[in-house]
């Protein structure tokens, strides 16, 4: 019987072990055991260290800008993020006379950095689980479409309590596994975030649309920037010319001793989204009605962006960023379905989901309220309409197009009252924002954009104005488009536009957005989200019962988590992938550069500087090569961009921005043998600054060692 026991033992903690390297973990409630595996991996610190007092790591993490993560460096409130993560903040400096997207900027002096107008970065102070509060409160007796707006009141009236105690402080309640769980976190927020350093974008973003999500890697993918507070208090400040920079207490000590396959390595960030406990149903919908729909519309304006931006530097500026952001999640979606079916993963899901039925149908758990079949027929009811949606919002929503912006803002409200406050005098009004986009990419984007959305989605959801294409224009999108921008008034800049005028409602670009408005009520009262949502929370809550001898994490929803590892290779296309790349493969690369490849080309000043023979104290000890970047097993999604990687000690070397290609479906399977995040190794962040930023005060203040 002790053998029995013993053998079970050692099977348990195997599966433990196999498993150690997947997951996006809470820090304040880490599992012992996970914590316990850490330590067999060599990390150092101590359980408390993570989390608890001013000199815990999760203090020097934040939250960067709420889409990306960075990371405290210095006592006075530098930060590193990657450079793509600061991309928008160096475009929205740049014009053709001082292009700091092309050229670069590095500030001499607390005076020359650059402010960044909404740009706030976020540390989280405490978390904790709310769950059996919410409950005590009758949270579980709202019908599902009510359980949101309780959550929302709730977080408001603590919102309130908080803000007496500390005016700097903000509270969000998020749900956990698939809403069986809700954690508090408190967060203060600086909102005076300034640029400090960027690299030209050819080191950057270095590989482009070429390398992104791709191994090997040579992307120097990070930007500086600095938290400036109140000179006063010491705390959160809007943005002064007064403001100091902030004297942080916690700040990650540099390392510059490298690596070897099998170290340590820990990121911590805040990853977007996760959807590991998703049925087969919903990724087959993921698929085929979001991924498909989302990279063939975004091919389109991409194709259309490139050739704009290739052809005027003005265009170029105003559309890097917005080009970046769309293709970013167009190879993403790409590399996604690819995974789905090459490990044919939703097959894999729905015999693991057999298993669950089987379990529920043998213990009773949830036995009369998770029903597989009904789960099936309400995907199958709605795909159609889920695929409209993606269409749709790929064609006429966000920073797609400047006219549908401004007509959907005539019909959701963003309206001025008059001084008199009768509605006679409601108006609405567009600020010039011309630096932001280009009249004749705008136009044949959208022209484009009509045209494949009428011939992907099915009738009745192609709003009316489809009729005014084919009777008033006989079919021709770039006539209607032309004929929008032309007569609407709301293309005029800085003009009073009275909203209960009769030329308004005739207004082409207003009765457009009515009829884009419409279509999308249409759309999503066909989408059934609260019963789907009620069956993948039962679904969750029957896996985590099942399996509850065994430490399980929720979905990433871009609050602050912890993920563990180690450095290393994997097998790619059968061969070994290497586990860092040299100053060496990026020179020959920059041959091909020199040949013609765009997404190779780089300054000359950048291959001189990477051919030296001796880089220095950035040297690795190990290799006698300068590393560039490096590969671990850290568990890595959307958010984790600008996450410290951390050694055993704590100390910082390198930076995440990236996973693989061959494991883009990651972010609903973590494959073990194939999920990679790629880094920035420390040293080679801080060999530019110094060889080519010659950014002295700012090393000075890292104090790397």
């Amino acid at each position: 019987m002790r053998k029995l026991l013993v053998l079970l033992f050692a099977f348990h903690f195997s599966l433990l072990t196999s498993m150690a390297d997947e997951g996006m973990w809470t820090l304040y409630n880490l599992p012992n055991a996970v914590y316990e595996t850490m330590k067999q991996e060599n990390y150092e610190l101590p359980y408390g260290a993570l989390y608890q007092g001013e000199d815990a790591v999760k203090n020097c993490v934040v939250n960067f800008g709420g889409f990306c993560s960075g990371v405290v460096v210095s006592p006075d409130g530098l930060v590193f993020t990657n450079h793509h993560c600061g991309f928008e903040a160096i475009r929205s400096h740049s014009t053709v006379e001082h292009d700091y997207m092309l050229n670069g900027f590095v500030s001499n002096s607390y005076e020359e950095e650059l402010p960044n107008e909404g740009l706030f970065v976020s540390f989280m102070i405490e978390q904790k689980d709310v769950t059996a509060y919410l409950d005590s409160l009758g949270l579980n007796t709202l019908i599902e479409a009510k359980r949101a707006q309780f959550v929302d009141s709730i977080e408001n009236v603590m919102q309130k309590d908080i803000r007496q105690q500390d005016s700097t402080l903000r509270v969000e309640i998020k749900p956990y596994y698939e809403g069986n769980a809700y954690y508090l976190t408190t967060y203060r927020d600086y909102n005076d975030v300034r640029l400090v350093f960027a690299l030209p974008k050819s080191m950057g973003k270095y590989g482009g649309e070429t390398d992104n999500w791709m191994w090997p890697r040579q992307t120097c993918d990070f930007s500086v920037f600095r938290i400036y507070v109140d000179p006063k208090t010491g705390g959160p400040a809007e943005y002064s010319k007064d403001n100091v920079p902030m004297k942080a207490k916690k700040w990650a000590p540099v390392s510059l001793q490298g690596y070897v396959p099998g170290s340590f390595s820990m990121t911590i960030g805040f990853p977007g989204s996760t959807s590991r406990y998703l049925s087969s149903y919903g990724i087959k919908e993921r698929r085929d009605a979001e991924n498909t729909p989302r990279y063939q519309t975004r091919e389109i304006k991409q194709d259309i962006m490139l050739r704009h931006m290739r052809a005027d530097e003005a265009v170029r500026i105003k559309y890097d960023s917005k080009y970046a952001s769309s293709s970013n999640y167009w190879k993403n979606s790409i590399g996604m379905n690819k995974c789905i079916d090459s490990i044919g993963l939703i097959q894999q899901k729905a015999a693991y989901e057999q298993k669950i039925r089987q379990w529920v149908d043998s213990t009773g758990y949830l036995k009369d309220k998770l029903d597989f079949d009904l789960l099936q027929r309400l995907y199958e009811k709605r795909f159609n309409a889920v695929r409209a949606e993606t269409y749709f919002y790929e064609t006429f929503s966000g920073r797609i197009s400047e006219l549908t912006r401004r007509a959907l803002r005539s019909q959701n409200g963003a309206i001025i009252k008059g001084k008199d406050g009768k509605p006679k005098g409601y108006y609405i009004e567009f600020e010039d924002n011309s630096d932001e986009w280009d009249y004749d990419t705008d136009r044949e984007i959208l022209a484009a954009l009509l045209k494949n959305y009428r011939e992907k989605v099915e009738i009745k959801y192609q709003p009316d104005f489809y009729n005014v294409i084919d009777h008033d224009f006989k079919g021709d999108y770039e006539k209607f488009v032309e004929y929008l921008y032309k007569k609407s008034m709301l293309m005029k800049n800085n003009k009073k536009i009275y909203i209960n005028k009769k030329s308004f409602k005739k207004d082409p670009a207003v009765v457009y957005g009515e009829s884009v408005r419409s279509v999308l009520f249409d759309i999503l009262d066909a989408i059934d989200n609260d019963t789907i949502d009620i069956q993948e929370r039962y679904l969750c809550a029957a896996k985590l019962r099942m399996e509850e001898d065994m430490p399980n994490y929720s979905d990433a929803n871009f609050t602050m988590r912890l993920s563990y590892g180690q450095v290393g290779e994997y097998l790619l296309a059968g061969k070994p992938s290497g586990y860092y790349t040299t100053a060496e493969s990026i020179v020959e690369k920059m041959k091909q550069g020199e040949a013609g490849t765009i997404d190779y080309e780089a300054e000359p000043i950048m291959k001189e500087l990477l051919s030296v023979k001796d880089f220095g104290k950035y040297t690795d000890k190990t290799t006698g090569k300068m590393h560039l970047c490096f590969l671990s097993n850290n568990d890595i999604t959307g958010g984790n961009s600008g996450s410290p990687m951390f050694n055993g000690k704590g100390e910082l070397i390198g930076l995440a921005f990236d996973g693989n290609w061959d494991s883009l479906s990651s972010d609903i399977f973590f494959d073990r043998q194939l999920a990679r995040c790629i880094g920035v190794d420390i040293r080679y962040v801080l060999y530019m600054m110094e060889s080519w930023g010659k950014a002295d005060r700012l090393l000075k203040e890292i104090n790397a060692k």
